[in-house]
């Protein structure tokens, strides 16, 4: 999927024109997802030109990852095992960290545990509320809510089709009848995990961005 991917936008952007063809328009406005609905969006165009590449990256490493889980022969995303969406969850937390303590060395733990307002007292409860919920909440639900989404699709893809497998080629008479309705369903969610895929890319991508924007907040 790697190797697709660095192909297309290869072979897509290589004679770039002004008036685009197909494949260089194609390419552009997948780009254009990122960088305009989600980068520039949040961020503003100028800390959006900084975190583009990486956002960009995370945006199409999610999807081309994500498709394998419908291609028959494959039908597991490559996100639907833990190792992939804890390496993008620890690309996301770096960044975001990062991100707080360049613009706000001083500040940005502090603000970030300390939130002003807050009585003295009370900082008992809320710093470690605040350091689990933003240091350690923040990379685990990224990278269980990436995985869940596409472990559940891959699940009901096998049920679908291994009962479909089952009625067709096991049971006899009356019986067949129940593999053209598991097949049909395994086909109709075939077509949803193709949105799910996109979708789980999309939000992935929107939420590290989310991270990034508030790591930046003038508040710090």
């Amino acid at each position: 999927m790697a190797a697709i991917l660095i192909t297309f936008f290869a072979l897509a952007t290589r004679n770039l024109k002004i008036v685009p063809s197909k494949g260089q328009s194609l390419a552009e406005m997948a780009l254009d997802v990122v960088r305009v609905n989600i980068a520039e969006d949040l961020l503003g165009k100028k800390d959006a030109k900084r975190f583009l590449p990486l956002l960009t990256g995370i945006f199409f490493t999610v999807l081309a990852m994500n498709i394998p889980g419908i291609i028959p022969g494959f039908n597991i995303a490559g996100t639907s095992t833990i190792g992939l969406p804890l390496v993008l969850a620890l690309v996301a937390y770096v960044a975001f960290v990062y991100a707080g303590l360049k613009k706000h060395p001083l500040t940005f733990l502090k603000a970030s545990l300390f939130p002003p307002g807050v009585p003295w007292p009370i900082y008992v409860i809320v710093t470690p509320i605040e350091f689990f919920s933003i240091f350690i909440l923040r990379p685990i639900t990224l990278a269980l809510r990436l995985l869940m989404n596409m472990v559940a699709g891959h699940l009901l893809l096998v049920l679908a089709f291994s009962a479909t497998w089952f009625f067709f080629f096991e049971m006899d008479g009356f019986w067949k009848l129940f593999g053209i309705g598991t097949f049909a369903f395994g086909f109709i969610f075939t077509l949803f995990e193709m949105l799910v895929a996109v979708l789980q890319a999309y939000v992935f991508t929107l939420l590290t961005t989310v991270y990034i924007q508030l790591a930046l907040a003038e508040e710090h």
